[in-house]
């Protein structure tokens, strides 16, 4: 791990995420998971995990089984499972920690059901159909075949049959309702086993979203699950970096790399200790804005690795040691992604290892 970077300090607020679960648990009477893959969006996985098992979460997923492995322990009997399947040799590692393989091949449930075989008894499982993303899951061929021989889930419990959603955050979007019909259609062939559809987006789609167990992820560390609507999410993040120095330059004068942006006018240009190195994204270069005391300070000039700089002559009385802040209330992930050309999900998937991580609410 890389060493903190202590002019940049990325706050870190557990309580809300604790909170923006029980929101979300609230929405329906079925359960709802947790999904901490990528170390939780960037949040810290083993920071998160253990507060959401105490905030009641009983089910989890990750995207990879390391990720899953790591905080094992810290949500003893909860469901733990793995969205992207199985690896062959990884079916010992799956049974020795307890944590399920979401099946989303034929050769995942083959794989799976050789492991029910040495172990002479029956495994758990999800299983992920494909209801229109075309990425991964059981394309209709393989939901055919087995159909038609249910002896190839012969020794597997399916505990839920999941699909992914392709455009939840938009409410109005034919796809959903398409993939509704099409996931319960799929659905009647396994009828012991629960259904899951949502996504974060997806839980403020209706009833027959959320289902059985509602999988959100980004929205529980702040991001908008209701784009073009007020965020009903308690924010999460909190990023600000330190002023090092403060020069005035002239008009005419070129600032960064390549000189892509010039002064009009006499400006006072604060240089920060942050950039791509720490996963703060290139593409905000001359676009980004931070916030000083309430006033929008622009970045200007291009992020560069380590350093970037912004425009505080509307600022006259920042200083060097004074904290800009690059995310929070008033500019939050969502509002960074905009300027960024992407989405929340990248911006704090991003988030550097480098910065002074603080955690409150543990």
């Amino acid at each position: 791990m890389a060493a903190a970077n202590p002019a940049a300090v990325l706050q870190i607020d557990l309580d809300a995420v604790a909170e923006n679960w029980r929101f979300l648990a609230a929405r329906h009477a079925g359960a709802t998971a947790a999904v901490l893959k990528a170390d939780a969006y960037g949040i810290g996985a083993a920071q998160v995990a253990p507060k959401l098992f105490a905030a009641g979460c009983r089910h989890f997923f990750t995207a990879h089984l390391s990720e899953a492995v790591a905080i094992r322990d810290l949500v003893p009997g909860a469901m733990l499972a793995v969205l992207h399947g199985i690896l062959p040799g990884d079916e010992a590692i799956f049974a020795e920690y307890g944590i399920l393989p979401v099946l989303c091949s034929l050769d995942d449930i083959a794989l799976w059901r050789a492991e029910a075989d040495r172990q002479n008894k029956p495994v758990t499982a999800l299983l992920h159909v494909d209801t229109g993303m075309a990425r991964s899951g059981l394309a209709a061929p393989d939901i055919e075949a087995v159909r038609a021989n249910p002896a190839l889930l012969a020794g597997i419990d399916l505990r839920y049959v999941m699909t992914h959603l392709v455009s939840a955050e938009q409410p109005d979007s034919a796809a959903s309702a398409a993939q509704e019909k099409r996931f319960y259609e799929i659905k009647k062939y396994f009828p012991a086993a629960g259904a899951s559809l949502a996504n974060s987006s997806g839980m403020f789609l209706g009833e027959g979203f959320t289902a059985d167990l509602a999988r959100p992820g980004a929205a529980l560390f702040g991001i908008n699950p209701t784009p073009g609507h007020a965020n009903p999410m308690r924010p999460v993040v909190r990023l600000s970096a330190r002023i090092l120095q403060i020069r005035d330059i002239a008009a005419g004068t070129s600032v960064g790399y390549n000189g892509t942006w010039t002064a009009e006018k006499p400006s006072r240009i604060a240089t920060v200790a942050v950039g791509y190195a720490d996963g703060f994204l290139r593409s905000l270069s001359n676009r980004a804005t931070a916030r000083f005391d309430g006033i929008k300070i622009p970045l200007v000039g291009r992020v560069s690795m380590d350093l970037t700089t912004y425009d505080v002559t509307d600022a006259p009385y920042a200083k060097p040691g004074d904290r800009l802040e690059l995310i929070g209330p008033g500019h939050d992930a969502d509002a960074m992604a905009v300027e960024a050309g992407t989405n929340g999900y990248e911006i704090l998937t991003s988030l550097g290892r480098r910065y002074s991580r603080v955690y409150t609410g543990k």
